[in-house]
């Protein structure tokens, strides 16, 4: 079986980076955005940097932020239709992964009509035709949904989150300015930082993985490692290297999926609204321990890539737990919870673990598991 590489035909990096695009629009003739981005940034004028650049390029556009940080059914539907209605010819999307995912799901349903229900574009969908084309700027130092063939759509009604795969919703161009997430809160950083660091972890030890995702997934690791501490001190470094390094993984994970840490923190953000990277941070370091035995001598790199000193002369043991340690050390250091407590009724547990079992991720998990193991996985952090 060959291994597949997706990523994006361009990228740019760096502070400025965003003065790019005017050159990529100009060059691929593209006549009108449908610029799609959260109210929040529009409020407080993070999505007006990237218009400021379409105005003073004389490029037409219209914006659309009928977007959740959960982005509904609903959200893509009305996004259809309000991107039909502006003859627009491609989506900027600017924010976190819920901008960007309602971009995706609304880019392959323009040219993909067939999918306008938008829950039959879970999992692996047959589209047959290219998303319209997408300029992705993240705000966010997380998701890494510029570079990835994932986006995830909540179902208000089935209260639940759904993950859609296809090699058709990738970003034409991604644009990483970290000026564009410097003003990003604390609690944002640190929870989008540790999606970022679950990203590179979960994909190191899934199924699928390979020495090429394994190049990526180890630098990121090591990269936001070194990066997320200085990130939520909004330091320029800390918001360079957190830039670089969730878009790093993110080449690496697209390509071969993730595990039971998603699988988990998707049912929280779809039943309470809990903030992905929060549920990821609060998942990850008890899912390593449940994985260990499923990982070989990865946990070895890993415990090397977080800074660890003397991981050569450890046993096998010692360097897993080594690794857990690091990743609950980076946790507690940026403010993520500890535990569930504060988040999960009891009543649902059940139905988490049912919905995790359920959920795409789960079968790239190192180790295989069942509902009853996931349940007792939830249980552990209440």
């Amino acid at each position: 079986m060959a291994n597949r590489i997706v990523l994006n035909e361009t990228s740019y990096h760096g502070a400025g980076a965003i003065n790019e695009i005017a050159g990529e629009v100009k060059t691929r003739g593209f006549k009108k955005a449908f610029v799609c981005s959260d109210p929040d940034l529009v409020k407080f004028g993070v999505t007006g940097k990237v218009i400021k650049v379409l105005e003073d390029n004389n490029l037409e556009y219209e914006l659309y932020s009928n977007i959740k940080p959960n982005p509904t059914i609903e959200n893509v539907q009305t996004g259809v239709e309000a991107f039909k209605n502006s003859k627009a010819d491609y989506l900027i999307a600017i924010g976190g992964g819920s901008s960007m995912d309602t971009a995706k799901a609304i880019g392959i349903i323009i040219n993909n009509p067939e999918f306008a229900d938008v829950r039959s574009l879970e999992g692996v969908a047959p589209t047959k035709n290219k998303c319209v084309p997408i300029i992705a700027v993240p705000t966010t130092a997380g998701t890494a949904a510029e570079v990835t063939i994932n986006y995830v759509i909540t179902d208000v009604e089935k209260n639940r989150k759904f993950v859609c795969v296809d090699t058709h919703d990738i970003p034409v161009v991604a644009i990483i300015d970290p000026d564009m997430m410097s003003s990003m809160p604390k609690g944002l950083t640190a929870a989008t930082g540790m999606d970022a660091l679950t990203h590179a972890i979960e994909g190191f030890t899934t199924k699928a993985a390979w020495e090429m995702t394994d190049m990526f997934h180890l630098k990121a690791i090591e990269i936001i490692s070194n990066s997320l501490r200085g990130a939520v001190a909004n330091t320029p470094e800390g918001r360079e290297g957190m830039a670089l390094g969730q878009y790093i993984a993110g080449m690496g994970f697209s390509n071969v999926g993730l595990g039971i840490v998603h699988s988990m923190a998707h049912p929280l953000g779809a039943v309470y609204d809990t903030p992905h990277g929060v549920a990821n941070a609060i998942i990850l370091p008890t899912v390593m321990e449940y994985n260990a035995p499923y990982t070989g001598d990865k946990y070895k790199f890993i415990a090397q890539a977080m800074g660890v000193e003397g991981v050569e002369n450890m046993s096998q043991e010692e360097y897993r737990k080594a690794a857990v340690d690091a990743v609950r050390k980076l946790s507690q250091d940026v403010g993520i919870p500890a535990n569930l407590k504060e988040i999960v009724k009891p009543e649902d547990v059940d139905f988490l673990a049912q919905s995790a079992y359920d959920d795409a991720c789960r079968p790239g998990n190192p180790r295989d598991t069942s509902v009853e193991e996931i349940k007792e996985l939830y249980l552990s952090l209440m």
